[in-house]
């Protein structure tokens, strides 16, 4: 079975390659447009957001994330790093069960925690802004379940 069939096929994290962690600052962003990162400011110099610094520490964000994080649909926790505060999803797609990766970090700074948010789709060129809509909502929960917490 080719690997792209194995990922349409798949359900949950099957058929993914192995999850790693990711080095933001010096993660090399794909030339397809098909991927969206948020980043701290001076976090990425290719960031396509920039996130204010979180007015909390990255210990008290990690739990808020990961409980935001899990009420996505069709999203499931591939690999969680808490020494790193960083964990990978996997969300698919509703129609066609496109599977298209997130990865998050919380790291401490001076100034509160700075956040990373990485979405990108496993395949095809373009996402048709798939990738920055999904940022765009993750940004918007958590900063609302911070509120609340």
């Amino acid at each position: 079975m080719s690997g792209t069939l194995r990922l349409l096929l798949g359900r949950g994290a099957a058929g993914l390659p192995p999850a790693v962690p990711i080095d933001f600052p010096s993660l090399v962003l794909p030339a397809s447009p098909n991927t969206c990162l948020a980043a701290p400011p001076g976090g990425h110099p290719r960031a396509h957001l920039t996130v204010p610094l979180l007015p909390i520490s990255a210990a008290t964000a990690w739990p808020v994330l990961l409980r935001v994080a899990a009420g996505f649909p069709r999203t499931t926790l591939v690999q969680a790093w808490p020494d790193r505060r960083q964990a990978q999803w996997v969300e698919r797609s509703a129609l066609v069960n496109f599977p298209d990766v997130i990865v998050a970090e919380l790291v401490s700074g001076a100034g509160g925690a700075g956040f990373f948010l990485y979405s990108r789709s496993l395949l095809g060129w373009s996402d048709l802004g798939v990738n920055r809509r999904r940022v765009d909502r993750w940004l918007a929960a958590f900063e609302a379940a911070l509120r609340q917490a």
